[in-house]
């Protein structure tokens, strides 16, 4: 597959909530996901927060999907039934490799994460 189809799959896969199915789409070891407010080195540990905001999310539209080799850019947007967090927005770069995804960098207003978890955000060091 393509890094493109493997991203537009593991979106996919987020969105249906089929967590063991994305899980198999990144690579077991040295996996990162960077976002603004926080950070996981393992996919298990991504995964468990996915699975988290899962109870809240209604929808989840890619607005854009674009590849330049092994970097994908997805422009999606977060639709959540959680009225403090509402919809968000966001530009997210996958480095894919080997039919894996190995970095997920995430880019959005963290104030509305921050602020629903107290301050109170997962880390992996």
């Amino acid at each position: 597959m393509q890094p493109k189809d493997i991203v537009a799959q593991f979106i996919a896969d987020i969105h249906a909530q089929r967590f063991d199915e994305a899980k198999d789409l990144l690579v077991e070891e040295g996996f990162e996901y960077v976002g603004p407010n926080m950070r996981f080195l393992n996919r298990d540990d991504m995964l468990a927060y996915q699975f988290g905001m899962a109870a809240i999310q209604k929808d989840l539209i890619v607005r854009q999907l674009s590849a330049d080799g092994e970097h994908v850019f997805a422009i999606l947007d977060y639709r959540t039934n959680f009225e403090p967090i509402g919809d968000v927005r966001l530009a997210v770069w996958f480095r894919v490799g080997n039919d894996k995804i190995h970095t997920v960098e995430a880019f959005y207003n963290a104030a509305v994460v921050e602020n629903m978890l107290g301050g109170n955000l997962p880390s992996a060091g």
